[in-house]
């Protein structure tokens, strides 16, 4: 586990320091912060730095990828976000679910700031958010899908620094997408696993047989119903050691090599992709 972990720690690009000094610089222009998570890891693909970085600044939080997360426990990270104070809707980037909620959330969430606007004789004055997310969680399908295929890029204003990019989506809302990379600290070793599930951690990085055993070490204690139907299993023991659950699941699908043994790295790739591609079901790895 120590080995792996160093691994994945090592693999990311040393852009905190920039990112964290362009999010500072860039917070003033913007009313309110939007922050994209993966619904099935709202905990390790958010960064714990962000809270520090962005002040008190109002948060909407867009749980994103939310056909592959398990419906209940999206709708208990909902009710959570909502208890520490933040607005949170459960969407899909792709195809754009939930995402007709977005534009009247920022209204109601910047109600002040549209009164004080309108006092001050600025009723039409754009409410301005920063798009923030680590990779891989959707940051600019966000932006893609709510600016439209032009991505018309809002004019340079004073005060706008050039290396900014900010976006018109219509209803007086303008996007800034954040520059450079945000990623978070692993202080615990489950963080770089659940990213690696998820498909953000590069599969170069963690052996892939080693990913399957630490999958199938989650999803025969969360969701044996899943492995059972994917694979036509009839039970599966919680005993069963993980390298021998692989094997029955390769022996299921057929994947034999000379002597009768199982190709379990073949098996180990076949079941990270089914697993990205949505094929073993719904499926949250963290709970509120």
């Amino acid at each position: 586990m120590a080995d792996s972990q160093k691994q994945i720690v090592q693999w990311f690009p040393g852009h905190m320091a920039k990112t964290r000094r362009q999010i500072k610089e860039s917070l003033p222009l913007v009313d309110a912060v939007t922050e994209i998570l993966d619904a099935r890891i709202p905990l390790s693909s958010r960064n714990p730095e962000l809270d520090g970085l962005t002040q008190k600044k109002p948060r909407i939080v867009l749980l994103n990828k939310c056909d592959m997360a398990d419906s209940k426990t999206t709708s208990q990270w909902i009710e959570y976000f909502k208890k520490q104070g933040q607005f949170a809707i459960a969407v899909d980037c792709r195809s754009g679910k939930g995402l007709n909620q977005y534009q009247p959330l920022v209204r109601k969430v910047l109600a002040e700031k549209i009164k004080s606007n309108e006092e001050k004789g600025m009723p039409g004055k754009p409410l301005r958010m920063m798009v923030v997310g680590i990779p891989n969680t959707g940051k600019s399908s966000f932006i893609n899908r709510m600016a439209g295929k032009s991505r018309a890029k809002v004019a340079d204003k004073p005060g706008v620094t050039r290396h900014n990019q900010w976006f018109a989506i219509g209803g007086g809302i303008e996007l800034l997408d954040t520059p450079g990379v945000l990623w978070p600290k692993f202080d615990d070793p489950e963080v770089g696993d659940k990213l690696a599930f998820i498909g953000s951690v590069k599969d170069e990085v963690i052996d892939s047989e080693t990913m399957a055993y630490r999958l199938l070490s989650v999803l025969k204690k969360d969701y044996p119903k899943l492995l059972c139907e994917r694979y036509k299993l009839s039970e599966i023991s919680q005993e069963i050691p993980d390298y021998e659950l692989l094997e029955l699941i390769g022996k299921k699908r057929g994947m034999l090599i000379r002597g009768g043994e199982v190709d379990t790295e073949r098996a180990s790739v076949m079941l990270l992709d089914e697993y990205r591609g949505g094929k073993l079901g719904k499926i949250s790895f963290e709970h509120p």
